[in-house]
């Protein structure tokens, strides 16, 4: 792509009012987007309404400045992270995914970041990606198995998309690129974080680390321009690439009010398998799954349940294995009474010494012990929860 051709793209992304099925029917009608704008204000008439015409005949004012921008940000050497290359990909190109160019509104553009033979080459692997999404603020548990599940569908050959977001999606992208940790890489990315910013930015700043081991094992991607920063509608409306690129979506922790249950929705609209793993009655962020479960999502317990759903067997010994390896049986003859107790649901220390007749004092020493051993997790509201077990 050249810089004028580049230059034609970002004019249609930018013309007030042109959306991404307007902009289509134009291409249908006109070609690229250069014979668009060689059109009269009449000539356009034939496929957009009047005020989008007037709009195409316009210049937008910072058309000029983000198409210099983008250009020195495709042929600029990279500082970091290192490696990492660069490109915008259209309609168009056969780089373009085809499970996303399949759907009812795929984007016309796609920045990228990633690898350079991976840029270079076939960026999106065809029927190998699932999205594995949840909350922002996920119980310990939740965000083990979200790291966990993500790991086992890697090694099985998945690649992992998410959102970059806090909470379950970054432990998504750790789960995929603790599969690959060691390895030369491959012919697909290790993980497909999907931004609601321009790629010249990070958000939250908290995962500026996660998304430079990205960069450099996985892909980037944003339909955003350069310069877009964090605004509140562009994450929501992310989420449908998130589930395009995708032959699966598996909700790892969702409240009833979660943006993953947007993703969950727009993938069944899509024609797409949607997940949910179950978890328990008490906790708030087990309420969306489980409404994903009543309306039909398919209830899984470990990897294999992902994959014999989707009838992609893995590497040999890959798909078998559970995303967790805990014991059939919570009451472990080697656990202490107290964790016995405790079980796998959030519980207050004041429950905890009910349950067991311990004093408050001997409960919390106990608690503590188990904390640093990596068996508890401290929960907000003073509440306690044993990990270990997906």
């Amino acid at each position: 792509m050249d810089r004028d051709e580049l230059g034609a793209w970002l004019r249609l992304t930018l013309s007030p009012g042109v959306g991404n099925g307007a902009a289509r029917r134009l291409l249908a009608c006109f070609g690229l987007p250069q014979a668009v704008f060689q059109q009269t204000e009449a000539a356009l008439l034939q496929c957009v309404a009047p005020a989008q015409a007037r709009a195409l005949v316009a210049v937008p004012p910072a058309w000029e400045t983000l198409r210099d921008a983008t250009w020195r940000w495709l042929e600029e050497a990279p500082q970091e992270p290192e490696g990492a290359a660069r490109a915008v990909v259209t309609l168009g190109d056969p780089r373009y995914p085809q499970l996303l160019l399949d759907t009812e509104d795929p984007p016309l553009l796609l920045y990228l970041m990633g690898p350079a033979p991976l840029v270079a080459g076939t960026p999106f692997p065809a029927g190998r990606c699932l999205a594995v999404v949840g909350s922002r603020n996920p119980t310990a548990q939740g965000a083990d198995n979200a790291r966990l599940f993500s790991r086992a569908l890697a090694e099985a050959g998945f690649t992992i998309v998410s959102g970059l977001a806090l909470g379950i999606d970054a432990a998504a992208h750790e789960g995929a690129l603790d599969a690959v940790s060691g390895a030369s890489g491959g012919d697909a990315p290790a993980t497909i974080a999907v931004v609601g910013t321009g790629l010249d930015r990070v958000y939250p700043r908290k995962n500026l680390g996660l998304a430079h081991r990205i960069a450099a094992r996985g892909l980037l991607v944003s339909e955003y321009p350069l310069g877009t920063p964090p605004l509140a509608a562009n994450f929501p409306k992310r989420n449908r690439i998130i589930s395009g690129l995708s032959q699966g979506t598996l909700v790892v922790e969702a409240a009833l009010a979660s943006g993953s249950l947007i993703t969950a929705r727009m993938a069944a609209e899509q024609g797409r398998e949607v997940f949910a793993i179950p978890g328990s009655i008490h906790a708030p962020q087990s309420r969306g799954c489980h409404a994903l479960i009543r309306q039909g999502a398919k209830l899984v317990e470990s990897a294999q349940d992902v994959l014999e759903e989707l009838r992609l067997p893995g590497p040999a010994g890959a798909a078998s294995q559970p995303a967790s390896a805990p014991t059939d049986d919570p009451a472990d003859e080697t656990d202490s009474a107290l964790l016995q107790a405790l079980g796998f649901d959030p519980m207050a220390v004041d429950a905890l010494v009910a349950r067991t007749g311990q004093d408050a004092a001997s409960v919390q020493v106990e608690l503590l012990e188990l904390e640093l051993e990596g068996r508890v997790a401290r929960l907000p509201g003073g509440l306690f929860q044993r990990l270990g077990r997906a």
